[in-house]
């Protein structure tokens, strides 16, 4: 997670750069339920309308919860699926801030009326994150809902009146990518405290979809967009969370937007953008699934690391004999192609590693989604590789390296 809103605020008010440090465990993201009342195009869980079996049971949530707690873990962003669709998500909600931890609403928001809204309240989440794919007629047609534009966001303005911290999540793809303007204008008229943009990962109904992912130049006018917007935001006095996320090589072309525009502060952006470092995932970031699968983030639901139902998550989150983990806890990382010749390496610390396995297979390849020109990661000539061409996907491996089907 880049998180934007805090690195240009640099700019104004600079504060001392130091050593990358790791929180004491890792943020989990938890997908309490894989029932879900839409069926999203992107959606890296494949949901669907219906129950799924082996799901965790509530005595056995609490007993992971015990067992994160003592690991240290520092936050749950509570998903699904559609976590309000579970029976005892309020009892597992209440628990998770009774043991302190930061916890986390991610919702696609259509349930939140008025029936729901004063237990959400009570519970006293530390974040509401709603998911919103474009104006009305785009998002109800990425949710394959008429009417789920409204009812999300009516569920916002419920959660933002009683004051509550709540966000939008955009997903970008060519099909929404000539929206963002009218979202982050949506974001100032409903006076929304955070933005998430997300880009998008190949994982689940995302990796179906990867044909529709957006094209570098649209992403390079998004990423000038969100830090224009951004920026003003703060010079204005009225700073709103500017999140990114699934694309760590955004912290490199902000450099260059910053050397571009700003180039006296060039220099103390690139201590402070490498002492974020980049990718976390198998790190600080962990996700358990619905059936307590424990994957490395929620794009790598195809590699099971172990399952919380069979070894504590402390346990197998700290097994580097698995080989994906071994490599993503490794730092620097081994890398491959254009990752590896990087000059910006230890800003990004090679960008999202389940998109260059989804494509190619091997985990360690370049990431096919880096959006930087040959020349603006310090390539060319011979040195320049070709970047991976996106082919059709059929298999993953699984814990031990053998192959299996993708879900």
């Amino acid at each position: 997670m880049f998180r934007l809103t805090n690195f240009l605020k640099e700019l104004d008010n600079p504060t001392p750069a130091g050593p990358r440090r790791d929180p004491p465990g890792p943020v989990v993201i938890w997908n309490l339920i894989r029932r879900c009342n839409l069926t999203c195009k992107h959606c890296y869980a494949i949901s669907a309308d219906k129950d799924f079996p082996g799901e965790l049971s509530r005595q056995q949530v609490f007993d992971v919860m015990d067992d994160l707690k003592g690991f240290k873990v520092p936050a749950l962003i509570l998903s699904g699926g559609e976590p309000l669709l579970r029976p005892d998500f309020y009892e597992i909600s209440r628990r998770a801030k009774s043991l302190g931890f930061y916890a986390g609403l991610s919702t696609n928001g259509t349930l939140i009326d008025e029936s729901q809204i004063d237990e959400i309240d009570d519970i006293g989440y530390d974040y509401v994150g709603v998911s919103i794919d474009g104006m009305r007629d785009t998002h109800d047609r990425f949710r394959r809902l008429d009417g789920a534009f409204e009812k999300s966001m009516h569920g916002v303005r419920l959660c933002r009146d009683r004051g509550m911290k709540v966000g939008l999540r955009f997903t970008m793809t060519q099909d929404n990518a000539a929206e963002l303007g009218d979202m982050l204008d949506l974001l100032d008229r409903e006076k929304v405290d955070r933005f998430y943009f997300s880009h998008l990962n190949y994982a689940g109904r995302g990796n179906h979809n990867r044909k529709d992912d957006a094209f570098f130049k649209m992403t390079r006018q998004a990423m000038d967009t969100l830090f224009a917007r951004c920026l003003e935001d703060i010079r204005k006095g009225e700073p709103k969370e500017f999140v990114t996320g699934n694309n760590d090589a955004d912290g490199v072309y902000l450099l260059l937007w910053i050397e571009k525009n700003f180039p006296e502060h060039a220099d103390h952006m690139r201590q402070k953008l490498v002492q974020w470092g980049g990718n976390a995932s198998g790190v600080n970031v962990a996700n358990i699934d619905n059936v307590g699968e424990v994957h490395p983030d929620t794009m790598w639901w195809h590699y099971n690391l172990g399952n919380v139902k069979e070894r504590p998550f402390s346990e197998i989150w700290a097994d580097t004999s698995d080989p994906l983990m071994a490599g993503l806890k490794s730092r620097p990382r081994s890398l491959k192609g254009r990752c590896a010749a990087c000059c910006h390496f230890d800003i990004c610390g090679g960008n999202t590693r389940v998109r260059a396995d989804q494509i190619t297979g091997d985990p360690w390849a370049e990431d096919p989604a880096c959006y930087l020109d040959d020349d603006e990661i310090g390539l060319s000539g011979d040195e320049s590789a070709e970047r991976v061409a996106v082919t059709p996907f059929s298999a993953s491996r699984g814990r031990n390296g053998e192959a299996k089907k993708a879900s």
